[in-house]
This record gives structure tokens, sequence and C-alpha cells, in this order.
């Protein structure tokens, strides 16, 4: 009894916390400044037709930096606490015949799915970080599938350095060729609407997919191997 008064108690007190912020949101009637700019000037600015990406990798691309800084931290933090340890056996289970059969079936799709994704995140939403999950989620399931195989950690590690390298690399032309870290402009922004348009986004969006899904499997696969 004491506890549901507590558990109602609490409750209700996060109501009363968060009601003034739905009672007090005033809808906006028109657009801030910096908004307004993205919003009028991006697609003419950037050549991309998604102006999500217009603000995430160009007008905003330090902050892009910064969370693939911090996934990067994340990653080596896993990897030095689940560092594998001498002396140890891990019992490997069996995969269903459902399980192989699916990831046979499956894994191409998915694979080309995530590339469709973060090389055209200029034209459609979608990007890097989503496309790069996407293609982690298909190396996982191939790992449940065949439980004997083991990702290369050496070739996923150059992967997500170069990628990460590069990016580097394209921000810095960004700022001598162009207006600005990350600016895309300094490649040809071509024909909008194009799968080759908007000057460097779909290169910077490839190397942060390859960035992502590469540390989401590393990641993924310590677990793993640890449990």
């Amino acid at each position: 009894m004491i506890k549901r008064f507590f558990s109602l108690f609490f409750v209700i007190l996060l109501a009363l916390v968060l009601l003034p912020l739905v009672t007090d949101i005033k809808p906006l009637d028109k657009l801030g400044a910096t908004a307004e700019k993205y919003a009028n000037d991006g697609a003419k600015e950037l050549g991309a037709a998604n102006l999500v990406t217009s603000v995430v990798v160009t007008y905003r691309g330090l902050d892009t930096l910064g969370e693939v800084t911090v996934l990067f931290i994340t990653t080596a933090g896993i990897g030095f606490l689940l560092r594998k340890r001498k002396n140890t056996t891990n019992k490997k289970r069996r995969a269903s015949e459902i399980l192989k059969s699916g990831t046979s079936f499956l894994l191409p799709l998915i694979i080309l799915f995530g590339v469709y994704i973060f090389t055209h995140g200029h034209l459609t939403p979608g990007g890097g970080f989503q496309g790069g999950v996407v293609i982690a989620s298909a190396i996982v399931l191939l790992l449940l599938a065949d439980t004997s195989m083991q990702p290369n950690h050496n070739i996923l590690n150059w992967l997500e350095s170069l990628s990460g390298a590069f990016y580097i690399i394209l921000g810095i032309l960004g700022i001598v060729l162009a207006g600005g870290f990350l600016d895309n402009r300094f490649l040809p922004l071509g024909e909008f609407g194009r799968i080759f348009s908007a000057g460097a986004i779909p290169v910077i969006y490839s190397l942060i997919g390859l960035k992502v899904g590469a540390e989401l499997v590393g990641i993924l696969s310590k677990l793993g191997r640890e449990e």
C-alpha cells in the first residue's frame, strides 16, 4: 500500500513539473533568423534537396564532428573495458536453420539498403549515421547466424580510422578551398536533385556511414563475445 502511494505521489509530482512545459508552449508564427536563412538559401547555396542534410553536414558541421568524436570515444572505451582476457573460453550456441536461411536472403538487401541511405542522404531523409546503423545491423545478423564467425577487428579499426581521417581532410579542404569547415562547395554542386550533386556532401555522408558502421560492429561484436 505504501509503495503504491509513493508511486502515485511521484507520478503526480512529475506531472506537475511537466505541465507548464505543455501549457506555456506558444506556437511560433515565423522562423528565427538563422532558421529562415537555412530554409531560404540552403538548397541554392549547397545544392542539397534535403535541407536537414545541409544543416547537419555543412552549416553545423562542427556539431557533426562532435557527434562522430563522441561515438569514437565510446567505441574506444568499450574496447578497453571488454578487451579479451587470456585463458578465457567462450561457449558458442548453434544458430537455427531459419536464422541461417533468412540471413542468406536478407544480408545483401540490408547492406544495399544501408548504402542507399547514406549515398542518398542529400536527396531524401537519411544519411551517414542511419546508413551506418543499417549496415551494422546486417553484420550483426550475420554473426548471429554463424556464431563461429568473428569480424576482423584490425580491418574494422583501419576502416574506422581512415574514414575519420578523410572526414577531417574534407573538412579542412572546405576551409582552404571554400567558405568554412566541411563546406561542400569545393566540389561542383552538379544538377540539383541528382545523385551526383550537392558537392562533397555525398562523399562526407559515405565516410560517416562507413565510420559509424565499423564502430557499431566493433562494439556489438565485443559485447557478444563477452556474453
